[in-house]
């Protein structure tokens, strides 16, 4: 299941994808720019929650495995 950090980056992300394509569109450097930071932005947040989400999933396993 994702978490916040992941859904979130992934938001940030397309939108984005969306303002670089409105720039080129337009002609507009600037928002193609802005697009592409917060692309990336997106995508850094979006690997910090699943990175996140795997070390959480992690613990739950050794957990498991000492109560056993």
């Amino acid at each position: 299941m994702l978490n916040r950090d992941e859904v979130e980056g992934k938001v940030e992300s397309l939108k984005g994808k969306a303002k670089q394509a409105i720039g080129r569109a337009t002609d507009d450097p600037i928002l193609e720019d802005e697009g592409a930071q917060d692309e990336t932005a997106g995508k850094t947040q979006e690997a910090l929650g699943t990175a996140r989400r795997k070390v959480g999933e992690a613990v739950e396993e050794v957990g498991k495995k000492i109560n056993y």
